[in-house]
């Protein structure tokens, strides 16, 4: 039997549903049981699985879903870690990722104040609420880190920076001036339903990806992603919207 810590995170039995729903329509072919585990630390979904085809599955779900490390030792063969934002520390002026080390302990991710600084505001000297309103970082937010010292020994948390990958997303964002409304928290089908069914299509350009249910919905240009949150939050009561005014921040820069 092999047990994998998928790079998903479950909020409700619901989404639990819908995961072990497409992993037993994409493995239908294969001679392999999968069994979804709800139990994991911090919401993280484990899933078992076992028969002749478990590698085949195993190796697909790595490819592509992802998987998280669980411990330090096998957080040393990622050169990027993927997580979730678990924690705007104002106080401490840290962002705290949670990156699936969890085993024996959970050993989180920060990315201190001056990092965030020097790779998303040119050194500009404001503090982490001032960045997460230009940048949309807030809690249960994908995002990617990269260990800023080599991961050794028993440690309370790895030291980080935004992974170079995640910088150039969030600069991308920035350039195109298209506002965007990231929601946290729904399936692309479920956004997608409740887009056509409120006829924000005519708004909307693009639903992009950022993890399993977490979405970021591209505005046409003129549209304020803002004035969206209200319409579709009527359909989404369970999802967390978050506003990126990308003028706001491009303006910001430019000062």
């Amino acid at each position: 039997m092999t047990t994998l810590t998928l790079l998903i995170k479950a909020s409700n039995l619901g989404q639990v549903k819908q995961i072990d729903e497409l992993l037993k329509y994409q493995f239908e072919e294969l001679d392999v049981e999968v069994k979804v585990l709800t139990n994991a630390a911090n919401k993280w979904v484990q899933v078992s699985l076992s028969g002749e085809d478990e590698a085949i599955a195993a190796s697909y779900i790595n490819k592509e879903i992802g998987t998280c490390p669980t411990n330090l030792e096998n957080a040393k063969k990622y050169p990027v870690l993927k997580g979730y934002v678990a924690k705007l520390d104002f106080d401490k002026q840290e962002l705290i990722v949670d990156v699936g080390i969890f085993e024996p302990k959970i050993v989180p991710a920060v990315v201190s104040l001056a990092c965030l600084r020097s790779q998303l505001v040119d050194g500009k000297g404001v503090d982490l609420k001032k960045i997460a309103e230009i940048f949309p970082l807030a809690q249960r937010l994908p995002i990617s880190i990269k260990p800023v010292f080599p991961i050794s020994g028993e440690v309370e948390e790895l030291g980080a920076e935004l992974s170079v990958e995640q910088v150039d997303k969030f600069r991308c964002w920035q350039q195109s001036l298209l506002d965007r409304l990231i929601i946290l928290g729904a399936s692309k089908e479920k956004i997608e339903e409740v887009v056509e069914r409120t006829r924000l299509n005519r708004d909307v350009i693009d639903i992009e990806k950022l993890g399993m249910f977490e979405h970021a919905l591209t505005c046409k240009l003129g549209t304020n992603a803002a004035g969206l949150v209200s319409v579709l939050g009527r359909y989404l009561r369970n999802s967390v919207f978050v506003v990126f005014n990308a003028k706001k921040s491009f303006d910001f820069m430019g000062e």
